[in-house]
């Protein structure tokens, strides 16, 4: 690993030795800047060129200290490693060293055995309590966990989206030794972490990069989030490139997901940021990269990231299952059992065609390999952005979102589970936030307006029910109850039979499909009537895995059809009937059908 006295490591205070630190801050329209530490200590720092001042000072892990900039502005370390409590106090020196790792010849896991499971810190109630849910999940069958953003925000709860520290974790939600343990406990079980980043812009309160570096932004494009991110310049790709390094090498995270990167405005930055990455990580070690992409940019999975989340293929299941065709599903609402067919067979829906909300949005892509997506029914946006927070188990028929299941789970796409899914939760997943004052007011209102497109809350006084995000009780409703799995039915729903389902769907992917995903490719897929489709797809042993899929209450038609082996069927005999010519309502099929070197390698 490269000194930490590079270029590399120029933002923030980095630890020289154990008595000395060298604190280095961008502030372009700064005309003076000091480190004023806790204990009572002013220390000037140095101008030097573009803008930076320097300073190498005796401050030993644990002091205590912030920016005064111009001898009247006192600002946290904008690339703070730890905050000592909240985002507008005083940030922490770190010692990145200081854990002992307990598996450090951990090297990752490949892509082909990813089965993520997404989750939120702070509803779990922080580190150290992801850590105690750590075995459960690999005894499913889970490989990653995927942790919403923990950079540091303002107040005790929050997505996580409103960060304004992106390299300080948390710190509601424990220390960085602690976060450190709790991936060190998941390496130690064979499950990978990933974490969710923001890099395309910074959250409302706590961030005052403006006040002495305008030049972080540029006031020509806008976001949904205000000013953009100026990309184009040095500092500010480092800043966040640097972070990125900071996460794989110093808390040893195995992969990130980058958020909504439609909304950085410079197109070299990705490219960059990967080549950069990939350059950094040494073999045998896996470090993934996935992407949250509305522009659906296939060219960007061919080099650098490993993946995409599919969002095409969410919206179109979740109007097959539901059918809700409001808002942004309206751009589904139209043949979407042919949309199926195509994200089954492409990988994307959208490739370039115009949606209905009047703009042309994505690239070719069924030359990817089905692994360059990532498949789900349900994640933090999807129920999140639902006003009360629903799941899809109270809001689609059970046999249909089964048989949806298996299709997550047994196709050669990526699948990712939100908590909760693998036991059918209850609890809502709410926009949650801990803001105050007038800004809390404007949060609320503008969450109650964003859904004056949907049919259900069209008046005012339907949106008021919506729930305060910035209500202790919101927050707390979001938090799932693990232990219900173990009651025998709970609000009508048996989650022991959802349990068990998961579990038995894992074991047939990891022993079955799995080890077959790299090199498969789309065979094509087939729209057999109403809401039910078949696809096939090409194994890298050479077999050929079909799926069979019917999300309607009525059975459907198929051509006789032979398979060498029915690796799950949704109800008893269901295959044997399906391959006489009739599919039944909510159900999935899933069969192989091997080479000759295939099944001489199934033998061995």
């Amino acid at each position: 690993m490269p000194s930490r006295t590079d270029e590399n490591w120029r933002h923030g205070a980095v630890l020289l030795d154990s008595d000395n630190t060298r604190f280095a801050l961008w502030a372009p329209d700064a005309y003076y800047v000091s480190v004023e530490t806790e204990d009572g200590q002013s220390l000037a720092m140095l101008p030097q060129s573009d803008g930076w001042f320097v300073l190498e000072a005796r401050c030993p892990a644990g002091t205590r200290y912030r920016y005064k900039i111009d001898e009247n502005l006192e600002v946290p370390d904008p690339a703070s490693r730890a905050q000592a409590d909240e985002v507008h106090g005083y940030s922490v020196v770190v010692d990145p060293d200081a854990y002992q790792w307990q598996q450090p010849g951990w090297n990752g896991r490949p892509w082909n055995e990813a089965v993520i499971y997404e989750l939120h810190v702070g509803t779990l109630g922080g580190y150290a309590e992801v850590e105690q849910l750590l075995p459960r999940l690999a005894e499913t069958g889970i490989t990653a966990i995927e942790l919403m953003p923990i950079a540091q925000f303002p107040g005790n709860r929050n997505w996580g989206y409103d960060g304004v520290l992106p390299y300080a974790p948390q710190s509601s939600y424990g220390t960085p030794d602690q976060l450190k343990h709790l991936i060190d406990t998941a390496h130690g079980l064979g499950l990978a972490v990933i974490l969710d980043v923001v890099y395309n812009h910074f959250g409302p309160d706590g961030n005052y990069l403006n006040a002495y570096a305008k030049e972080f932004f540029r006031s020509d494009k806008k976001t949904p989030w205000g000013d953009a991110i100026d990309f184009r310049r040095r500092e500010v790709r480092d800043f966040f490139i640097n972070n990125a390094l900071m996460w794989l090498e110093d808390y040893r995270f195995d992969g990130l997901r980058l958020d909504a990167v439609h909304a950085i405005e410079d197109p070299t930055f990705l490219h960059e940021f990967s080549e950069r990455i990939r350059a950094r990580v040494e073999k045998p070690r896996h470090v993934w990269l996935m992407l949250e992409n509305e522009f659906n940019e296939a060219h960007r999975l061919e080099k650098g990231f490993d993946a995409q989340w599919d969002d095409d293929g969410h919206n179109t299941l979740h109007v097959l299952l539901t059918g809700e065709t409001d808002a942004y599903y309206t751009d589904f609402a139209e043949q979407p059992t042919h949309k199926l067919a195509r994200l089954l067979s492409e990988g994307f829906v959208y490739q370039g065609e115009e949606t209905r909300h009047g703009h042309a949005r994505g690239e070719p892509s069924a030359h990817l390999p089905p692994s360059a997506f990532v498949l789900f029914l349900q994640n933090h946006d999807q129920i999140g952005n639902r006003a009360m927070g629903e799941r899809l188990v109270q809001i689609c028929p059970a046999p249909a979102l089964r048989a949806a299941t298996a299709l997550l789970l047994l196709s050669p796409m990526i699948p990712l589970m939100f908590m909760g899914d693998e036991w059918g939760a209850n609890e809502p997943f709410l926009f949650f936030t801990d803001f105050h004052d007038e800004l809390a007011d404007a949060v609320r209102e503008g969450r109650r307006g964003e859904f004056a497109d949907f049919a259900a809350f069209a008046d005012e006084e339907q949106r008021e029910r919506i729930p305060d995000p910035n209500a202790l009780s919101t927050f707390d409703a979001s938090r799932p109850a693990f232990d219900a799995v173990y009651l025998e039915t709970d609000k009508g729903v048996d989650h022991q039979s959802w349990m068990t389902l998961y579990r038995d769907l894992l074991q047939i992917r990891h022993r079955d499909i799995v080890p077959r995903i790299p090199g498969a490719m789309s065979l094509g897929a087939d729209v057999i009537g109403d809401k039910a489709v078949t696809a096939r797809w090409s194994m890298g042993d050479g077999s050929t895995l079909r799926i069979d899929l019917n999300l309607s209450e009525h059975a459907v038609q198929l051509p006789a059809w032979q398979a060498d082996r029915i690796v799950f069927e949704s109800y008893p005999k269901s295959a044997e009937l399906s391959q006489q010519g009739s599919l039944n309502p909510y159900t999935a099929i899933v069969s192989l059908t091997a080479t000759r070197a295939s099944e001489e390698q199934d033998e061995q």
